[in-house]
C-alpha cells in the first residue's frame, strides 16, 4: 500500500508540470498526472524490489526526480508535434 505514496507525488508533479509546460491547449489535462503516476510508482517498485524501505531517502528522492525527468520532456515533445500535425492538417484540409 505504500505505493501509493508514489502514485500520488508523481501525480501531483505530473499536475503541476501540465500548467508549467508550454503548449497545454494541445494535450488533455489527464495525461501528465498519469503520466508522472506511473514514473514515480515503477521507481518506489523498482526500488522497494531492491529493498529500500519507506524510510529510505533514495526512494523519495527518486519518487520526486522520475515524474519531472520523464514527464517534462514527453509533454514538449507532444506539444511540438500536435502543433505541427495540426499546421499540416490545416494545409492538407486548406484552412486558413
Amino acid at each position: 500500500m505504500q505505493i501509493l505514496l508514489g502514485f500520488i507525488v508523481g501525480a501531483c508533479i505530473g499536475l503541476a508540470l501540465h500548467y508549467a509546460a508550454p503548449h497545454r491547449d494541445t494535450r488533455g489535462v489527464a495525461l501528465a498526472p498519469i503520466l508522472g503516476a506511473l514514473a514515480a510508482g515503477l521507481a518506489w517498485m523498482i526500488l522497494t524490489w531492491a529493498g529500500q524501505g519507506v524510510d529510505s531517502l533514495w526512494i523519495w528522492l527518486a519518487a520526486f526526480v522520475a515524474p519531472a525527468v520523464v514527464v517534462y520532456p514527453t509533454l514538449l515533445v507532444l506539444g511540438r508535434v500536435r502543433i505541427a500535425h495540426d499546421e499540416r492538417e490545416q494545409a492538407r484540409l486548406r484552412i486558413a
